[in-house]
């Protein structure tokens, strides 16, 4: 069997991604099925495109459940062999699903494949092999989470992507499961794909989606090469990465308690202010350690870490917005 269009499925997971998301679905064209899953529970979101679009159908996660579980609802509501993963913020080019319809008959048992990224300073995949302009489809190691098309029937137990993701690397682990399985990843060369990168979400959420990455990407680096490669691997891996961030997020926070206290805060009232912060930040810095001693190893490190850092920028928000008003109170 091989694609076509009364095959296929395209499957989109967005947040917060109105304004962008309406490229990809034109890219892709009227008499494909589309399914959207809104990480959220955004009716407005829902009943605009519903109404837009007679070939999509948006299902609402009811919240933020990340990418992996978010493609997995889509993967599972669909009636056909094949599901092409998208982010909305890929478009396709005109005649990208010809070329892949006649590209993949060369590779018929195929598990996952993908369209070339089009900006070649962005290879969408990793290989260790170095191909030199390939015409035919080439088997790779990853592809990009961007754009993966699925041949359902490959994946006899549903198990697609781990939900334990909940963003960054879900891709390369179900290429690895993949492989291990027998399967086999390729890319298509004359089939094209256009990428904006991180722009999945509207701009004006964007400083509170990079906050957020880095906790993501170092949790994701971790648990990826745990459950891969082991223990030992991760945190070779992790650990420096996890230190890093530590001095680097302390010393852009005393910058920041520096600034407003210098800012705010008059003599001989500075000292009010500081010793707040310092109070904030260790009682509950000690708290996010204390909870990281008494974790079992494994992926508990990497999660007490995690939010161990989460706790420093929670705790440094709340610190300075009391160093504000002490400073204000002081200052009448």
């Amino acid at each position: 069997m091989s694609i076509s269009r009364q095959n296929l499925s395209v499957v989109i997971v967005t947040l917060k991604s109105e304004k962008i998301i309406s490229r990809c679905i034109d890219s892709i064209g009227k008499n494909i099925p589309i399914i959207v899953v809104e990480n959220s529970n955004n009716q407005k979101f829902k009943q605009d495109l519903e109404s837009k679009y007679q070939n999509l159908k948006c299902i609402l996660s009811g919240s933020n459940l990340g990418m992996g579980a978010g493609n997995n609802i889509g993967i599972k509501a669909a009636n056909t062999d094949y599901i092409f993963v998208l982010n909305p913020d890929v478009t396709l080019e005109k005649d990208t699903l010809d070329r892949i319809f006649n590209a993949s008959k060369k590779v018929p048992e195929f598990s996952i494949l993908s369209p070339i990224n089009s900006d070649k300073k962005f290879p969408n995949y990793k290989n260790k092999k170095n191909i030199k302009n390939p015409t035919d489809p080439f088997e790779v190691d990853y592809i990009d989470g961007f754009s993966m098309l699925l041949n359902k029937n490959k994946f006899k137990d549903d198990n697609f992507f781990d939900e334990d993701f909940f963003l960054y690397l879900e891709n390369d682990d179900l290429c690895i499961r993949v492989k291990k399985n027998g399967g086999s990843v390729y890319i298509i060369p004359e089939a094209k794909i256009n990428h904006e990168g991180s722009k999945t979400v509207d701009d004006k959420y964007k400083h509170e989606i990079e906050l957020s990455r880095n906790w993501h990407w170092i949790w994701s680096k971790f648990y990826f090469n745990k459950k891969n490669y082991g223990f030992f691997k991760a945190m070779i891996e992790c650990f420096p990465t996890y230190i890093s961030s530590l001095f680097k997020y302390l010393f852009y926070f005393l910058l920041d308690v520096l600034f407003v206290a210098n800012k705010i805060l008059f003599p001989p009232y500075p000292w009010v202010g500081l010793i707040t912060i310092f109070l904030y930040f260790f009682l509950n810095f000690s708290t996010s350690l204390t909870s990281l001693v008494k974790s079992e190893g494994g992926i508990k490190f990497a999660k007490y870490i995690d939010e161990s850092f989460s706790g420093i920028f929670l705790t440094a928000r709340g610190s300075l917005n009391t160093f504000v008003f002490l400073g204000n109170f002081c200052n009448k």
